[in-house]
């Protein structure tokens, strides 16, 4: 039988509840701004070859947002490809960053700066391996191993563009980000 006193207690509990589980309106619009920042520094360094802050970006998001950085992750990808249209990189994308998230949440205790600029420069490296896999499953390995080879060099440049970027900028950009999400809340 539903009392006076069982109803508030539900109540209680569903308002409880919808505030863990929702975005307010600051974290969504400091979630949105984090995707387009993402997007626009993805673009203005576009012209340079595999020199990004993208993956920089999303660990400290990471270790700031927590689970919340998928939401600007997936919209950042959204971006990208009303941007440059979807395609197979496109689906990527998707994955690609998922992994870097992972990865970070992981070890998200590590104050390190050395072992971001390291994470960072190892995803670097990796990145052309990580986007070959489709290739593996629509033309087999020989497809996929000759994609990926021939990103080789530019894999080479993003890895060490990453561990420099990562090394020099951690701090700063980290300690901004904090501040601002932790004014907002």
């Amino acid at each position: 039988m539903l009392t006076a006193t069982n109803l508030k207690l539900s109540m209680k509990f569903k308002s409880k509840e919808k505030s863990t589980t929702h975005l307010t309106v600051r974290e969504l619009t400091i979630l949105s701004l984090s995707a387009a920042l993402l997007f626009v520094l993805q673009v203005a360094l576009g012209f340079l070859p595999n020199i990004e802050i993208t993956s920089l970006l999303i660990i400290i998001f990471t270790l700031v947002y927590r689970f919340k950085t998928l939401y600007i992750i997936y919209t950042f990808a959204l971006l990208e490809g009303l941007f440059y249209g979807f395609g197979i990189w496109w689906l990527m994308y998707l994955y690609v960053w998922t992994i870097l998230f992972a990865i970070v949440y992981l070890l998200r205790k590590n104050k390190s700066v050395l072992l971001w600029a390291i994470i960072s420069s190892l995803f670097g490296f990796a990145f052309g391996f990580l986007c070959a896999m489709p290739y593996l499953f629509i033309g087999g390995a020989g497809a996929m191993l000759a994609w990926w080879g021939a990103g080789i060099p530019y894999d080479i440049v993003h890895g060490i563009g990453n561990f420099f970027v990562a090394l020099f900028l951690f701090k700063p950009l980290y300690s901004l980000i904090r501040h601002i999400y932790s004014k907002a809340l």
